[in-house]
């Protein structure tokens, strides 16, 4: 029997919907070519959706403890709003965009037939406005021709259901001929891998409305000529090969940013111009960010100038050599970060950065991801954090039943990750670079400049909210009104013992001319010490410093 599209449709989407790309995510990372033959479609999809179906069962739970039931825009906000903060790849961003379309639309409506028909439409034409540059023959056409059907079974007064699985099948029909649209598609005889989900996802909704499961896998063979018979031209981003670009972009940026409407307007000029495949999805202040580009770094500062990046993810594709497969690489460093700064400086060393924000430290299952993001038979993990010993210490156990060697580096703050970072040769053994890396960070000491929240007791003396602490190896040893002349004393207690470098780690709210004084102030009081500066961005500590 046919169900309304309520708050508990929503729900039961969201599980079917999970539940589908659980079983087709191998079959769509097999055939992933376009942009870039990463071979992980699948995988960020159902990252994406998994994401979704959290945040939806968490607006259901906040309403049972409340006493309420939750009402459409509340389900479908929260399953747009849980796909943009876990939007995973190109296809992530897409669907999360595709999702928030239909929120615009379903949020404000009691879920009729009618409803449903427009709301499919809005996301069709959403995913067009987020994409820089769109090609057909990709999840935007299937997007499209299911939002077609969806208006065709509308017309004839057809119900919610009707509707969406009107949207399905006209979806599936065109996925079946994207090959013919999509050159590198029809060379490796496969369907778009983006559209494939979508054409899961649509299915998931219509059985969720229709109460009749079905579980058919979606075709992901080419029904359609080749290109050479059906005279199609290569599109921008694939090569002739059947593969994505070759000498394209070496990285996936994503992150999620805090931005107002007009700098987020600069951002996608900007990006557009450092690389491809740029997908910027979101508002209300809340933006999702996915770019490819060759300079990972550049793409973070210009999230850095436009708001509050945070949760940076930068994957490696591997180069020029990249192929439908990932190639595995023999070492890789994962290590993570207090803010979108150091993530850049981190994937400029070489490492796959894990940003984050303060008071939201990743969780195990986000480090292990990474981990196999990394595509390495060995990999060091810098947690760069004492709290997140714990979290390290189980994901690199999880990844080693995945067969991946992982070495835990005990670093205890960004400096220390920086130190072993600058020693990291992944020309010598596992072994040897290991207890170089480890030999570094435990050779520099870490401070940090924080300002007090309320009043505390603390190893210096009693603080008051609003004072300046200094903190050296975790430990308050100078309590001061003044951030430079609290510094200055915190790097006189570090130095005193001896030191040949300084590293000063930026915040986003430290004073201008900070990192000028201190410099000068190291260069007068300790001879032949040098300093470097970095720009960190972290929102906690307004400086982080590090002795070696």
């Amino acid at each position: 029997m046919p169900y309304p599209l309520d708050a508990a449709a929503v729900r039961s989407w969201c599980g079917l919907a999970l539940e589908a790309l659980g079983r087709e995510r191998e079959r769509i990372d097999a055939i992933n070519v376009y942009p870039v033959a990463d071979g992980d479609t699948g995988t960020n999809l159902y990252l994406t959706l998994e994401s979704a179906a959290r945040a939806v069962e968490a607006a259901f739970d906040g309403h049972t403890s409340a006493g309420t039931a939750p009402c459409l825009a509340d389900a479908i906000g929260a399953m747009a709003h849980g796909a943009l903060i876990g939007a995973r790849g190109n296809s992530g961003t897409i669907v999360a965009q595709l999702l928030r379309g239909m929120t615009e639309v379903l949020a404000a409506t009691d879920g009729s037939a009618d409803a449903l028909r427009r709301a499919l439409r809005r996301a069709a034409a959403s995913t067009y406005e987020a994409v820089a540059h769109p090609v057909e023959g990709t999840v935007l056409t299937v997007a499209t021709a299911a939002a077609d059907a969806a208006e065709r079974a509308a017309a004839g007064a057809a119900g919610a259901a009707e509707v969406a699985r009107a949207a399905h099948e006209g979806a599936r029909t065109a996925l079946q001929a994207t090959p013919g649209q999509l050159a590198v598609l029809g060379r490796a005889g496969v369907v778009d891998a983006g559209g494939c989900g979508l054409v899961a996802l649509l299915g998931a909704l219509a059985d969720a409305l229709s109460g009749e499961v079905s579980a058919t896998p979606v075709a992901v063979r080419a029904d359609a000529p080749l290109p050479e018979a059906a005279g199609c031209e290569v599109a921008d981003g694939a090569a002739a090969d059947g593969r994505g670009d070759p000498e394209g972009p070496a990285f996936e940026v994503i992150y999620l940013l805090e931005a107002g409407d007009a700098a987020v307007a600069r951002l996608r000029t900007r990006l557009d111009g450092l690389g491809d495949s740029l997908v910027v999805v979101g508002g209300d202040g809340l933006w999702n960010v996915h770019v490819h580009v060759d300079d990972a770094g550049a793409a973070v500062e210009a999230g850095i100038e436009a708001g509050r990046p945070y949760r940076v993810r930068i994957t490696h594709f591997g180069g020029a050599s990249r192929t439908k497969e990932p190639a595995m690489t023999a070492r890789a460093v994962v290590a993570v970060v207090p803010g979108a700064g150091l993530a850049g400086l981190c994937a400029e060393a070489g490492a796959m950065p894990v940003a984050v924000r303060p008071g939201e430290p990743p969780a195990s299952g986000e480090l292990v991801q990474a981990i196999r993001q990394a595509h390495a038979r060995e990999v060091m993990l810098l947690p760069n954090d004492p709290d997140l010993r714990h979290t390290a210490a189980a994901a690199a156990e999880q990844a080693r039943t995945e067969g991946v060697r992982v070495a835990l580096i005990p670093t205890r703050a960004a400096v220390q990750g920086i130190a072993a970072l600058a020693v990291h040769e992944p020309g010598r053994s596992f072994d040897e670079d290991v207890v170089a890396m480890t030999a570094a960070a435990g050779a520099t000491r870490y401070a940090e400049l924080a300002v007090a929240e309320r009043q505390s007791w603390t190893m210096a003396g009693v603080c008051q909210a609003g004072d300046v602490l200094g903190l050296i190896d975790g430990d308050v040893v100078v309590i001061g009104s003044d951030l430079t002349r609290t510094a200055m004393t915190v790097l006189d207690r570090m130095l005193s013992a001896g030191g040949e470098m300084v590293t000063l780690v930026l915040g986003a709210d430290a004073p201008g001319a900070l990192a000028e004084r201190l410099e000068r102030h190291v260069r007068e009081r300790h001879l032949a010490v040098d300093t470097v500066v970095y720009e960190g961005g972290q929102h906690a500590a307004p400086l982080l410093i590090g002795v070696e």
